[in-house]
């Protein structure tokens, strides 16, 4: 371990030494202890560039995994992982060879090469060196199969060994919660895979290309290497081989993809906006993608703890908090700085982990539930580490009662209100309203639920296991009037996100930061003492969608 990230180590073990002191066993006085100094310190040095941005498999992850797994043992909270606090977690890694991988359109005997990260970007087969595919395309609508709702964008169309060309998102008209669930690009792969498509090509709407400029998404192209985690079996998780090639195109490639098509890029982007049917059609073309890439292997860590239940009945079961750790590394320089820090995204939802374990872990007696906390790797990879730990947890599967996930809580100023994505999923939504209000903040709605922020962090993981869940973030209305929340927040995305100046050169309310932390505190606590486990609402997509296999568990 480096000097740097040693004298890291002592700086913030202080400050917690510090902010220790007996606490008697109620939810306020627990919500109290959070300290917005010690904050900062796990902020500072997570955040910090001796970790080199934490891209997961890396030293500067590793380094990061161990000081939340130091942070948790002098907290008092036991180690929960398969090794110590560690839950080591295999990955394969496949990285692409941008020189050697290309993308043509044949038109007859014209072809035309697509350029890299000009027109298309596309990451490495996980698992094959190589794959190469050619055939004629055929535009799919959203790709999206969903007969109970009366849309399946596969009728009529045979793409058997085609490449399927297919929108991001998914059909206005359905409700929020199906539309998350079908805008996930896995399950458009698996869809896919099942019609018999052997490639997809993905497209991006309007509002895509309006809030995140091309030149943003492709920016680091090539540079960060693609992830699946390895069952014990040898399978890649979410993995579909017949599919030999997927890739994501500009706009400006995908407008030139319809030249003599049936309808135009520009029509199928109106009609996506103003909510219409998207039509389908076989494309005039044959696709051919090429990629080529490198394959490795590793394994990176989970890391959990927990702080066991006081009530011989109820400790066997697990109230779970869970934030990502990991970030994106080193990559292509901006300004001059090549290291992505993830001040915001995610050091801060770390740093609340941690000093909500501080909290809790002072209580005598403890909470009645048992409470795991889990910093998870590969979460920009894909939901990764999450999704393994909620497949293979390291207590009974049946045990695990709720996860309360923290991801890039945005507090840039004073906050009047904080959102929990999910909330009206399950009874958490309830026990969350009451823990905002009692720090005198509003839960807001999901305020952008085209979004499907939802399915986007690492909550879902559980929630694929039936599990309820939500994800607890700032919201964007400020308490100070002459402070302009929503764009403050909206900068932020455009400007910061998933780059170099995501760090603390950023502003930060410490204060708001503590306050908002004490909510997803009273949230836990409440859960944990509660007569009976969270349970999914009546008729709710997701619970009739995935509680089954759960109930069957």
């Amino acid at each position: 371990m480096s000097a740097r990230i040693a004298a890291g180590f002592t700086a913030a073990a202080l400050l917690l030494t510090a902010a220790c002191a007996g606490a008697p066993p109620r939810e306020d006085a627990t919500a109290a202890r959070v300290s917005a100094r010690v904050l900062e310190a796990h902020v500072r040095f997570l955040a910090s560039d001796a970790l080199q941005g934490r891209m997961t498999g890396t030293p500067g992850y590793q380094a990061a995994a161990e000081y939340v797994a130091n942070q948790l043992r002098m907290a008092g909270v036991e180690p929960a992982g398969s090794d110590g606090y560690f839950q080591p977690v295999p990955y394969a890694v496949a990285g692409i060879d941008a020189a050697r991988s290309t993308m043509r359109v044949h038109r007859g005997k014209r072809a035309r090469t697509l350029a890299w990260k000009k027109d298309w970007i596309a990451g490495a087969d996980v698992l094959r060196e190589h794959v190469r595919v050619r055939a004629p395309a055929v535009f799919a609508g959203y790709g999206v199969r969903a007969p109970e709702l009366g849309h399946d964008d596969y009728a009529g169309l045979d793409v058997r060994g085609k490449v399927v060309v297919i929108m991001l998102g998914a059909p206005k008209h359905f409700t929020a919660n199906p539309r998350a669930y079908h805008s996930s690009t896995m399950v458009k792969e698996r869809v896919a895979a099942e019609q018999g498509a052997v490639g997809i090509v993905l497209l991006r709407n309007a509002h895509d290309a309006s809030k995140y400029p091309w030149e943003a998404i492709a920016h680091n192209a090539g540079r960060v290497p693609s992830m699946k985690w390895v069952a014990p079996d040898g399978r890649a998780a979410d993995y579909f081989p017949e599919l030999r090639g997927t890739v994501v195109l500009s706009e400006a490639a995908a407008a030139a993809l319809f030249e003599g098509a049936p309808h135009a890029h520009a029509a199928v982007l109106a009609a996506d906006a103003a909510g219409e049917a998207l039509p389908r059609f076989a494309l005039p073309l044959e696709l051919e993608i090429d990629k080529r890439g490198t394959l490795s292997r590793l394994a990176s860590p989970n890391v959990v703890g927990v702080l066991k239940g006081s009530d011989p009945r109820l400790a066997a079961e697990h109230v779970v908090y869970s934030a990502h750790l990991d970030h994106l590394g080193v990559g292509a320089p901006v300004d001059g700085d090549d290291i992505y820090n993830g001040a915001y995204d995610n050091a801060m939802g770390v740093a609340m982990l941690l000093e909500t374990a501080r909290a809790f872990a002072a209580m005598q007696p403890r909470p009645r539930r048992s409470i795991l906390f889990v910093a998870v790797g590969g979460e920009e990879r894909g939901l990764l580490g999450s999704d393994y730990f909620a497949h293979y947890p390291t207590v009974p599967a049946p045990q695990l009662v709720a996860d309360i996930n923290l991801d890039m809580p945005l507090v840039l100023f004073p906050l009047a209100d904080v959102v929990a994505f999910g909330s009206e999923h399950s009874t958490l939504g309830a026990q969350a309203d009451a823990a905002a209000r009692a720090e005198g903040l509003r839960l807001a709605p999901d305020p952008a639920p085209d979004e499907v922020i939802f399915i986007r962090s690492d909550q879902y993981s559980f929630v694929r296991q039936g599990v309820p869940s939500l994800f607890l973030t700032a919201g964007s209305t400020p308490a100070d009037a002459s402070v302009d929340g929503p764009a403050a927040v909206l900068a932020f995305r455009r400007m910061h996100y998933h780059k170099p100046s995501d760090d603390l050169s950023r502003p930060v309310d410490w204060d708001a930061v503590a306050r908002f932390a004490r909510v997803n505190v009273r949230i836990g606590f409440t859960v944990a003492q509660a007569a009976a486990p969270p349970a999914w609402h009546r008729d709710n997509f997701f619970g009739e969608r995935f509680g089954p296999a759960r109930a069957a568990r």
